[in-house]
Order: C-alpha cells, then sequence, then structure tokens
C-alpha cells in the first residue's frame, strides 16, 4: 500500500482520506467546497484516484470531488481474504457512498469504474444526478451486452492476453510482479502520450504493487474476465427509468485498443440517446493521461450546461 501521505513529486498534493465502511482500509481523496456539487470519480485497471488529479485540480475549486480508491489498488488496502470481483467492488462502493451519505452524485467512469458505478446506479438511483463516461463501459441491463463484451474481447490485445494467461497459467505470476512491469502493462491497454513518462509517474502507478500479494485486485479483475466471475448488476424498472432521465455524457479516446468505441458507446447511445458523444481522435484508453484538458474543459461545460 502506498503511504498515506505520498504526494509523487507534489503531482498528488491531495490530502488522505479513510473509511473502513467496506470491511478494508479504503482510501479516498475529497477536495473542493462540502457544498459544491459532487463529482465521484471511479478509476479501474490498474490505476487509482491518481488518473483524475489534474481534473480533480481544474474542477475543485468551486465543486466537490471525490476519489475512492477500489479494494487492492492505490492507496487502498489489499486484504488477502476478499474476492475481487466486479461484484465485491460494487459492494463496497455502495457501502462507501451510503457511509458518506453522498447524494447528487455525478458519477465519472474510466474503464472498470463503468460497471462499479453502474452498479451503484441500479443500486441507488436516487442517489445519481448526472453521469459521464469516460472511456468507461455504461452496462445497464441492454439487451446485447453479452454479445459486445465479447466482440471487443476478441479484438483486444489486452484481452486477449489475459485469456490466454489465465489458460496456460501464467496470469497470476505476470500481473504478481506489477510492480516492475506496470509500465508494459499501461502501454498494452494504451496511452499516446509519452512525454508524461517520468520516475515519479511511473512510481505512481507501481508503488502499490510492490509485492505479488499487493497485486490481488489486479489480478482479480482479469481473472474475474477469464473465468466469468463478474456479475453485472441489473437495474430494475424504477432504477432504469430514473437512470435513463439523468444528464450523461461520453467521452472516447478513439486510440483505445482496449476498450472499441465501436462496442461501448452503443451501450452508451441506447441508455442515453440525446446525449452527447466525444470522440477524441489519436488519445487512447487512459484518456485522461492523453487529453487531461481537454476532458477537463468538456466535462465542465457539461456541468454547466445540466
Amino acid at each position: 500500500m502506498i503511504r498515506a501521505d505520498e504526494t509523487f513529486g507534489g503531482d498528488f498534493p491531495f490530502e488522505a482520506h479513510f473509511t473502513e465502511a467496506a470491511g478494508f482500509r479504503m482510501h479516498y481523496v475529497d477536495e473542493g467546497p462540502r457544498d459544491g456539487e459532487l463529482i465521484l470519480c471511479l478509476h479501474g485497471e490498474p490505476t487509482w484516484g491518481y488518473l483524475f488529479r489534474r481534473l480533480i485540480a481544474t474542477l475543485a475549486t468551486t465543486r466537490r470531488l471525490v476519489a475512492p480508491d477500489h479494494m487492492g489498488f492505490g492507496k487502498s488496502a489489499t486484504p488477502p481474504e476478499r474476492s475481487y470481483w466486479l461484484q465485491d467492488h460494487i459492494d463496497n462502493l455502495v457501502r462507501f457512498v451510503d457511509a458518506l451519505d453522498l447524494r447528487a452524485i455525478t458519477l465519472v467512469l474510466h474503464d472498470f469504474g463503468g460497471p462499479v458505478g453502474m452498479g451503484l446506479a441500479a443500486r441507488r438511483p436516487d442517489r445519481i444526478r448526472r453521469l459521464i463516461s469516460i472511456n468507461g463501459p455504461t452496462p445497464f441491463g441492454q439487451a446485447d451486452l453479452l454479445e459486445r463484451l465479447a466482440a471487443n474481447f476478441a479484438r483486444s490485445p489486452w484481452f486477449q492476453w489475459v485469456a490466454k494467461a489465465e489458460a496456460d497459467g501464467s496470469l497470476d505470476s505476470v500481473l504478481g510482479q506489477l510492480g516492475f512491469n506496470i509500465l508494459s502493462v499501461l502501454k498494452l491497454n494504451g496511452f499516446e502520450n509519452d512525454a508524461i513518462i517520468d520516475d515519479a509517474w511511473i512510481s505512481a502507478y507501481a508503488a502499490h504493487f510492490a509485492r505479488p500479494e499487493d497485486c490481488l485486485g489486479a489480478i482479480g479483475w482479469a481473472k474475474g474476465v477469464a473465468i466469468g466471475a463478474h456479475r453485472f448488476e441489473t437495474p430494475g424498472a424504477a432504477a432504469l427509468s430514473a437512470i435513463r432521465r439523468a444528464p450523461a455524457m461520453a467521452i472516447w479516446g478513439e486510440a483505445d485498443r482496449t476498450l472499441g468505441a465501436e462496442h461501448f458507446l452503443p451501450l452508451f447511445a441506447e441508455l442515453f440517446p440525446a446525449a452527447p458523444i466525444h470522440r477524441l481522435p489519436g488519445v487512447g484508453h487512459y484518456s485522461l493521461e492523453d487529453a487531461p484538458d481537454r476532458i477537463a474543459s468538456l466535462v465542465e461545460e457539461f456541468l454547466r450546461r445540466s
């Protein structure tokens, strides 16, 4: 686990907060005025709240930005006795939101933060005000969800590797060394802005994964895909109706090699047919690293208009 006061050369200067609401030491950032409109940022694999650092710095002057680290990532603990499937992360997030009594939430979803956040929306639709997908899937009971997932997995280098590594028994050992091979994993998923790479940046993404036992979160998410252990939350009729009415926006880096726009933007458009979609050419999967200023501008404009 990363030290609570670690700022990575001042690039992540936010005060560390912790809660035991989900049964483990869960870290979160909570920046900006407490009476400001609430933005809840949810990361994916193998990142953490650091991914949102520039969005937080930009928006927290007038809004409240909350960014938790999922179990097994960032400054949160990696309990050895827990499982790390999608449904576990949804359970944790619901307990986190209930404990902090977060309301009128604008969800910002990246990577597996998408299905985790949509799980929260299914269980607590009354707490959701808006939704912003940033290269983050929005599974919410769509009829062709599994078909689109399968089509994406078949063309994604990351998911192809995950399936092969699980089949030949190397997945645990390779992802158990993320402290050493984090850059190659990030590159396989895809970002284009090599200028951001320096020692502090690599350390920010590698530091949590110092030992194999620290990598259970990253292993669990990949393994859950390979063995079909993740369970998407199915919304009830009331939740589906409520979320369909929420203002929404999608931002998608078109150079994403892990989550193809052609597979996931139709899921978003089916749920939110009138919502704006911004496709960013030359921007990869970790779009918040490739185009942080452009994304912050789009988010700011969307918040003002909605």
